[in-house]
């Protein structure tokens, strides 16, 4: 939701896995395990489809963004795959935000500055997911030329258990993103308070529980066994 306005930017699409008991697998569990079996990239791939097109169906202004693996950079198919599944959406590049975290700029960089740098000649917006946390290197900023940076909910969790320190930090990353010309995403919202200080520090987006809980669209999802018009990744 856009601070200033109160207008909602877009959506963030969010993988949910079921037992057969019908319990939530939480994603930091299957995830890292699909990882593993090699299967992350063909499960990414099914989600940028589903995802674009459920997004196209709505207002058009809205923006879906779309956490991505380190793995899905490994192939080098991703450029392809993403622009197949806006043409076949019909949604407008500047309506996708990919989010990576830092991860993958760890291992192959000249791989994954291609990449990002082709999505981005495509209109599709990047953001760095997480900021804050890991390295947090301010050469990736520059280098990678990302659109957007996504607070972590632990500096926003933190406005009100340690403003003093959380504050001043939040306000240097808002600082930063003015010189950079970047936009900033505050994550974790979940109180008026949290709401209210972020906005009058700056922040371009706030996304957390305080605004809406996740929730399934009302929309179809293509049938992840209909994989005629998806691209081979494997």
């Amino acid at each position: 939701m856009y601070s200033k306005t109160r207008r909602i930017f877009g959506y963030e699409a969010l993988l949910r896995l079921n037992d057969r008991d019908g319990n939530s697998i939480p994603p930091d569990a299957f995830i890292p395990l699909a990882e593993k079996m090699g299967l992350i990239e063909e499960i990414g791939t099914w989600v940028l489809y589903a995802a674009t097109r459920q997004i196209a169906g709505m207002n058009a202004n809205d923006v879906i963004a779309i956490n991505l693996s380190p793995e899905q950079f490994k192939s080098g198919k991703l450029v392809g795959i993403v622009k197949d599944a806006l043409l076949q959406a019909d949604l407008a590049p500047s309506r996708l935000e990919l989010e990576i975290t830092e991860s993958p700029l760890l291992d192959d960089q000249a791989e994954v500055a291609f990449q990002i740098a082709a999505l981005k000649d495509m209109g599709v917006y990047i953001a760095m997911d997480d900021f804050g946390t890991g390295f947090s290197s301010l050469s990736y900023l520059w280098k990678f030329g990302f659109d957007r940076i996504k607070i972590d909910r632990s500096f926003i969790n933190a406005l009100e258990e340690d403003p003093e320190r959380s504050l001043g930090l939040v306000e240097s990353i808002v600082l930063l993103r003015k010189k950079l010309v970047m936009e900033i995403t505050a994550e974790g919202v979940e109180t008026q308070t949290q709401s209210a200080i972020l906005s009058s520090l700056g922040c371009d987006v706030l996304q957390g529980f305080y605004f809406g809980r996740p929730e399934p669209l009302s929309l179809p999802a293509p049938d992840p066994k209909d994989r005629a018009s998806f691209p081979k990744v494997g």
